[in-house]
């Protein structure tokens, strides 16, 4: 099989994937969870099949090449200076969300974030007991102004998402920096997903990691990371944390020791592969991306009721239904065969996530059954 053949349908039925298994039985296409139906770069795949005939799977440390790797990564793409030191592997993003908030200090310290947004951001406080603040996205960007308001001296932490999910929002540097002001003047620690930040669609678009911009910022800063999106190896479980500040760093592994394991050796394997020689595959994925969105958006903003916003970034469109006058148009479109994320669950009634990372002919028959829908009302 060609490993750019980003058309070809594979099946993935009876393989016990959660995005598939929730329709299981149904003529339903599942265009919901964040995993790409395309198969991983044939890198990833042979590093793999070479590890698994090594035929011992015990305990597993870091590889210090995977470390090598991912900072000399930094370096190039972000001319971020990272050692291996400042990092700490994950077995997953989210986990890293709740060990961020779980750092603080005390209970009574609060965490703010902007909606829409992806959902365990508004579920991380309250499992660790925290209260959560919301403000509103300005478009594709933080309201900074709504933020400056709603900091109060009980708040703490900013939980922030760049490329934005949903929605596919890259920030600007000017806007990275006058974020990162309003971080150093009000005292306040940041968490910053950057899960999407290989998946760029606009070629004037570049993402920049918060931390990067200085040193003071970078002091109150969790940046997280993955390869798991962009090569499609999500189940996999490999993510890492950033924390250059030394106290940071140790109040985070602190609340982690005992209840979050290690990564698994086949996470380090595929991460390190994904990193080493998969730059190639993603360029050609991120092409195949940009025609997928292109389409998709072409085809939505047709559909009376329906607009889309236009993704700079991730596959993951975010489709405004709010005009259709129906009261959860993802149970609409559900019963029509296409099964979408829905925009209450990110703080958005009204609105769907459509999930286009998949072959073409997915996505037009996904259109043709909303505009079904659409037209049935």
């Amino acid at each position: 099989m060609n490993d750019f053949d980003f058309d070809h349908l594979i099946d993935r039925q009876g393989t016990s994937s959660d995005k598939w298994l929730k329709y299981a039985g149904t003529n339903t296409l599942p265009m919901w969870v964040a995993d790409t139906d395309f198969r991983s770069p044939q890198a990833v795949i042979n590093a793999l099949k070479e590890r698994i005939d090594h035929g011992v799977f015990g305990y597993t440390r870091t590889p210090d090449t995977l470390n090598q790797v991912f900072t000399d990564r930094m370096q190039n793409l972000y001319d971020w200076t990272v050692t291996a030191e400042d990092l700490v592997w994950l077995p997953g993003l989210v986990c890293g969300l709740n060990l961020a908030t779980r750092s603080l200090s005390t209970s009574e310290q609060t965490v703010i974030t902007a909606q829409p947004i992806y959902p365990p951001f508004m579920s991380a406080p309250a499992l660790s007991s925290r209260v959560l603040t919301t403000i509103p996205m300005n478009d594709r960007v933080i309201d900074f102004d709504a933020l400056k308001k709603a900091i109060t001296a009980e708040t703490k932490l900013l939980l922030f998402c760049n490329p934005h999910n949903p929605g596919g929002g890259v920030y600007r540097r000017e806007e990275l920096e006058r974020l990162a002001q309003i971080i150093i003047d009000h005292d306040l620690l940041i968490c910053s997903d950057e899960i999407h930040c290989d998946l760029i669609l606009q070629p004037e678009c570049h993402h920049i990691p918060i931390a990067s911009l200085s040193e003071e910022i970078a002091s109150r800063t969790v940046t997280l990371m993955a390869p798991s999106k962009t090569w499609n190896i999500a189940g996999l479980a490999c993510s890492v944390a950033i924390i250059q500040s030394p106290q940071l760093r140790e109040r985070f592994k602190k609340v982690r020791k005992g209840i979050v394991p290690d990564v698994n050796l086949l996470g380090y394997t595929a991460a390190e592969a994904a990193y080493s020689h998969g730059d190639e595959w993603n360029r050609a994925q991120c092409d195949y991306l940009k025609r997928n969105r292109d389409y998709l958006k072409s085809e939505i903003d047709k559909i009376s009721g329906l607009s889309m916003h236009p993704n700079e970034a991730t596959y993951l469109a975010w489709i405004d239904a709010s005009q259709l006058g129906v009261h959860n148009p993802q149970r609409l479109f559900e019963s029509f065969g296409v099964g979408l994320s829905d925009g209450s669950d990110f703080g958005a009634p009204g609105f769907v996530r459509f999930n286009f990372g998949c072959p073409r002919s997915r996505v037009e028959e996904a259109v043709h059954r909303i505009k079904q829908a659409v037209d049935s009302l």
